[in-house]
């Protein structure tokens, strides 16, 4: 009976944690994408671009206005003529004043100011288009680094897990040597002390694991109290190298973004240049005036039809304002060019030093996870000639504390690896699900 308590128990442990959410990095990112604040508004900032990227918020479709007025009047009239029987003198008069009229309006050439601003606003579209591509790296960078930091914790939380069982053996030999006559209260004092430092440990542990799920709960857009459940290693990409990085560095969308800009300043530079140029524009549509009035000279006065027109502007002096408008679009495109100089070079230089951190975490994990087993070796060896009463306790902990810093620089050299993969990938645009 108690056989199938046990089983029932372990069922019933198993579908808990099964209801619980596992997590995966994939998922996370997933997740992220699709509910980031950031990501959303940056999309909207693309919608807008798209909007806008039109030919008539470039002004190269014609308008065409309605424009209609009825206006009643009560006028005196007071009207004298060479014929004194023609005079008329009348109060109260009403008058009626209609006019419609339908205007379309095409400009015909301003300077080709038209077409650029229709490749200015296809720029800009392409602008935030490279901005949202950089907004989507740097979220999934900053869920990877996220979701490898509750990683890093839970494995640093297994190494003092297996020093409190060696802080517990411990205590439990000292503990039978004492109920033998062969242990003083000291050691079994200290064992104590030891031990329940080890298990404070142990729950700071725990809050720094809660902390950092939290952290990446934000990130994902959920609400920091939900249950997840991170099952996962700490896997490097060992294949990197530091020319494949820097080859694709001219895709980095901050760069291109760069890119665009200067192409954005030189455009405007032209538009701004067109301003001083004659502008030709034609001019269509159809009138109708009626005046009606109750009494006066004229009674009624109708006129309607269609009319044409072209119109030539063509500016000659405004205090030199477009000429310094043209000149501050060049120093503007001049300081975008030295922006996305600055770019390049911090990219390169950020490249360079993530990869040395990269290469360095990778030239001693291999060393490093030798001294881990051996620590760990070691370890149970002198665990044993202490149980034979063959070492000291002083013996135990020092291979206690080697095993303990072995395993946190072990873990810390896979996260630094790590996030330095994912670094050099963001900087090469290359993070994907």
């Amino acid at each position: 009976m108690k056989k199938w308590f046990v089983i029932l128990l372990v069922v019933v442990a198993a579908t808990h944690v099964d209801a619980q959410q596992k997590l995966t990095l994939a998922d996370a990112i997933t997740t992220a994408l699709k509910n980031s604040y950031d990501v959303e508004l940056v999309r909207n900032q693309l919608a807008i671009s798209n909007i806008n990227n039109n030919p008539g918020v470039a002004g190269a479709l014609p308008t065409v206005n309605l424009n209609a007025s009825d206006n009643e009047q009560i006028i005196t009239i007071n009207q004298k003529f060479p014929d004194a029987s023609r005079n008329t003198q009348r109060n109260n008069v009403g008058s009626n004043i209609l006019q419609v009229g339908v205007t379309g309006s095409m400009l015909l050439y301003n300077g080709n100011r038209i077409v650029t601003t229709q490749k200015r606003l296809a720029q800009l579209e392409l602008l935030n288009k490279n901005v949202l591509n950089a907004q989507l790296q740097n979220t999934m960078a900053l869920v990877s680094v996220r979701y490898y930091e509750i990683v890093r914790q839970q494995e640093l939380l297994k190494t003092i897990q297996k020093s409190i069982d060696v802080f517990q053996k411990r205590f439990d030999v000292l503990e039978a040597r004492q109920q033998a006559g062969l242990a003083n209260n000291a050691d079994i004092y200290q064992a104590k002390l030891d031990l329940n430092q080890q298990k404070q440990a142990l729950e700071t542990q725990y809050l720094i694991i809660k902390q950092s799920k939290a952290d990446l709960l934000q990130s994902m857009v959920q609400a920091p109290d939900s249950v997840i459940v991170v099952e996962d290693k700490i896997a490097i990409d060992k294949t990197l190298s530091l020319e494949n990085i820097k080859a694709t560095l001219p895709s980095n969308p901050d760069y291109l973004a760069a890119a665009t800009q200067i192409t954005i300043n030189q455009l405007i530079e032209k538009e701004t240049a067109a301003l001083r140029m004659p502008s030709l524009r034609a001019t269509t549509g159809f009138n109708m005036n009626s005046n009606k009035s109750a009494a006066g000279f004229i009674l009624l006065n109708q006129s309607y039809g269609p009319f044409f027109g072209v119109n030539v502007s063509v500016p000659l002096y405004n205090g030199s304002v477009f000429k310094r408008q043209q000149e501050v679009a060049t120093i503007n495109t001049r300081s975008a060019k030295i922006q996305q100089e600055n770019l390049a070079l911090t990219l390169e230089t950020n490249a360079v030093k993530t990869f040395n951190a990269y290469s360095n975490a990778l030239a001693q994990l291999e060393t490093e996870a030798k001294n881990y087993a051996l620590s760990a070796q070691l370890l149970d060896l002198v665990l044993q000639k202490f149980e034979l009463a063959q070492a000291t306790i002083i013996e135990v902990r020092q291979a206690q504390e080697s095993f303990e810093n072995v395993g946190y620089r072990l873990v810390n050299l896979q996260y630094t690896a790590k996030i330095a993969e994912i670094e050099l990938n963001r900087l090469g645009s290359k993070l994907a699900l």
